[in-house]
């Protein structure tokens, strides 16, 4: 069981630096960068998205892997604080949409993963994961930017994410199995 804990510490490090990184890199990176907009990439063939979306999506997986090895308890508390840091750390007009943005899309995601994860782990993370994605999608852009222009991008790019990590989760689900570990 500390093995499990152990991953479990290492998931919650990895969801934290989500929030900072996604943040730095709707700022700073993309494959294009005006000056008075988000950095975008390209998530679809003629698709853009803030660059921010893949730190997102991956949030939303890590956090439901953190409340698979420490428990629900752990899982609102990093849903908690990762909306205070989301808000601390994101450029001054983005503070609010931020935050809010994270919170709620993160408490949606807890909320549809906690019943299925125990029986259909797979099914758990990518359905949160797309209920968490299209609530920060429309809260984000809408607070953010006033308009849901990004809205297709932002929701293809999370959920490339959330897809991408499908063979990962149910490798770690056959994992437990073999080894006799139960969700937290």
């Amino acid at each position: 069981m500390q093995t499990t804990r152990i991953e479990g510490f290492f998931y919650l490090a990895a969801f934290a630096l989500c929030i900072p990184a996604a943040n730095w890199l709707i700022g700073h990176w993309g494959t294009v960068c005006p000056p008075d907009g988000p950095c975008l990439i390209p998530v679809a063939p003629g698709v853009m998205a803030p660059s921010g979306v893949l730190m997102i999506g991956l949030a939303l997986v890590l956090r439901d892997l953190v409340q698979r090895r420490l428990g629900a308890r752990w899982a609102i508390g990093a849903i908690l604080a990762g909306a205070a840091l989301s808000a601390f750390l994101a450029p001054p007009a983005l503070v609010m949409a931020s935050g809010i943005a994270f919170l709620l899309s993160e408490l949606a995601d807890f909320a549809v993963y906690t019943p299925l994860q125990r029986r259909r782990l797979v099914l758990a993370v990518v359905v949160s994961g797309l209920v968490g994605l299209v609530i920060d999608s429309l809260i984000f852009l809408q607070l953010a930017f006033g308009s849901l222009d990004f809205l297709s991008g932002q929701i293809i790019g999370k959920a490339w994410i959330v897809l991408l990590s499908i063979p990962i989760i149910w490798w770690l689900r056959s994992w437990d199995q073999r080894r006799g570990v139960q969700p937290a």
